[in-house]
């Protein structure tokens, strides 16, 4: 069975290497999620030292999916951390499923406790983006997310191509 975990900085540090597996797992095989291939695993380290500063500085939650041997599987962010006049709102960032995990319903659960975690923090309205035409973009489409339209060349895939970007929101029921 699958257990959802949010993650304090001290966590985070702990598990890194568990959280790292996954995001160069996902960006090696080909998730449009800000990195650039060839992609080593210290890159991946590296970024979960970034997000752990941004968790201790009460700027993001970091949730992630332990599998049933207790390894981390998936993990995916709400960023609470916006301007003044958008208390009540938040983005979603970096939803990772390792390979080995997918069509588990990993993601799916990732997602139903970060809208929980949205609405104990007073959110009331979630917004992503994600490559247009990826599994990802049918994924928030069949998890209730509303398009809200694209945006040509915005990104590049890790190997080098240009994408568009798809733009979703959510609302939250209170």
């Amino acid at each position: 069975m699958q257990k959802i975990l949010s993650l304090s900085a001290t966590q985070i540090e702990a598990r890194q290497d568990e959280l790292a597996e996954v995001l160069h797992n996902c960006v090696n095989h080909g998730a449009s999620v800000s990195f650039m291939l060839p992609f080593e695993h210290q890159r991946a380290v590296a970024f979960w030292q970034k997000t752990r500063q941004s968790v201790a500085r009460g700027e993001r939650v970091v949730l992630a999916c332990e599998d049933v041997d207790g390894q981390i599987v998936g993990t995916v962010q709400l960023i609470t951390d916006q301007p003044e006049n958008q208390p009540h709102r938040a983005d979603v960032a970096k939803l990772l499923v390792h390979q080995r995990a997918r069509r588990s319903g990993v993601a799916s659960a990732l997602m139903q406790a970060l809208e929980q975690e949205a609405k104990q923090h007073g959110i009331r309205l979630l917004v992503l983006d994600t490559a247009t035409g990826s599994g990802a973009e049918t994924f928030y489409q069949h998890a209730g997310w509303q398009k809200a339209g694209e945006i040509p060349d915005y990104a590049l895939m890790p190997d080098g191509a240009l994408t568009p970007t798809s733009l979703f929101y959510k609302h939250l029921s209170a």
